[in-house]
């Protein structure tokens, strides 16, 4: 062995280098194997507490730690080598070493970014909470890109490219690019916004008194918005729009109005008082209703043909169907208030004077009669 790696002219002074070797080895085979238990016992101790952080940091750490012992142990012993075997190509581990941890880093992060969006989805499931997964998948891969752009820098950095050139090249390239495709990175920025913000989330009904935009949220994306209206037809809204647009979003009311105005009869004005107490004292009791929101029950105004009795109340009935089934209780109720009281509603209606035959004529004549000379 000896002989032949001299007559390549190679310099063998001895076995120095492989017992090195070796006990780089058994060091990175002692350190994998304590890791290893270590982690098991923290990931014990993980499962009892109530965060999901903890363990979402341990499961992510597991498989790139390894591997980072693995990548230094076996690199460093690789560069005691290169002193005994005069090889100038192993000059190049020392930049694959810094490689090599930096991907194992930017491993790490993907999969504590993974772990821990799945941790925080399934605590907030198991405590009954709200899930926006739109959101989260959409953070997530954020994340994941800023991860991706910081470790390909480093990585150029430590293969001797200049990043300071690199950035600025990429700035001049920006400008051009964002001249170029200003209105995609307004969509892109625009939902960025709905991600950060979250005005809606997917499932909501939202609509827009500024443009002719109504429905439920099916698909936010990147771009644009993909809503189904109420007949059913597929809107795609880009994102950007909803930077320069009011949106009201009627799933996250926490009460629905009961508005309505009543108009009776001129005949029924004695009835009047009788007929609101017993409409208000209808709206406070029922269970359907908020007592401590505003209750206003009134008379308002002479109307044209009709007394009108002005009512408002809140109710935390949010879903549409439910309130509008509400809304029949009540109304058919307080039709039944009115008539226990004699009392009737009120329609457009006119009144025509007839004036008698006779009257007429008279009156005929004495517009046609000459003035006295």
């Amino acid at each position: 062995m000896k002989e032949q790696l001299n007559g390549l002219g190679l310099a063998f002074p001895g076995d120095t280098w492989i017992l090195n070797l070796l006990l780089v080895v058994a060091v990175v085979v002692a350190l994998d194997l304590l890791a290893g238990h270590l982690l098991r016992r923290a990931e014990r101790m993980a499962n009892t507490t109530a965060t999901a952080w903890d363990d979402a940091l341990i499961q992510a750490a597991r498989q790139p730690l390894r591997a980072l012992f693995w990548i230094v142990g076996l690199t460093y012993g690789v560069s005691l080598a290169r002193t005994d075997l005069h090889l100038p190509e192993l000059g190049l581990i020392k930049p694959l070493r810094e490689v090599g941890v930096v991907l194992c880093l930017a491993w790490f992060l993907f999969r504590l970014i993974h772990h821990a969006a799945t941790g925080v989805v399934r605590m907030q499931e198991t405590r009954g909470e709200a899930v926006d997964h739109t959101t989260v998948d959409a953070v997530s891969k954020l994340a994941r890109i800023v991860v991706v752009v910081i470790a390909g820098l480093m990585i150029l950095q430590h293969m001797g490219f200049s990043v300071a050139g690199l950035l600025t090249f990429g700035g001049i390239g920006g400008i051009a690019v964002g001249l170029a495709a200003k209105d995609l990175l307004a969509n892109f920025f625009g939902g960025l916004t709905v991600y950060l913000d979250r005005p809606f989330s997917v499932g909501d009904t939202i609509r827009s008194p500024d443009k002719v935009i109504e429905g439920t949220v099916e698909y936010i994306g990147w771009r644009h918005t993909r809503i189904r209206a109420p007949d059913k037809a597929s809107i795609h809204v880009p994102n950007a729009l909803f930077s320069t647009i009011v949106v009201e979003n009627p799933s996250r009311m926490t009460h629905r109005r009961l508005r309505e105005v009543l108009g009776l009869r001129y005949e029924d004005a004695p009835r009047v008082e009788a007929i609101v107490a017993d409409i208000r004292a209808l709206l406070e009791a029922h269970p359907g209703i908020d007592g401590n929101q505003a209750i206003i029950v009134n008379f308002d105004a002479y109307g044209d043909s009709a007394l009108n009795i002005f009512i408002l109340a809140y109710s935390p009935v949010t879903a549409r169907a439910a309130f509008q089934a509400l809304k029949q209780e009540l109304l058919l109720a307080v039709g039944g208030i009115v008539a226990r009281h004699g009392a009737d509603f009120a329609f457009p209606s006119r009144t025509l004077y007839m004036v008698e035959p006779a009257e007429a004529d008279t009156q005929a004549i004495s517009r046609q009669a000459p003035p006295d000379r």
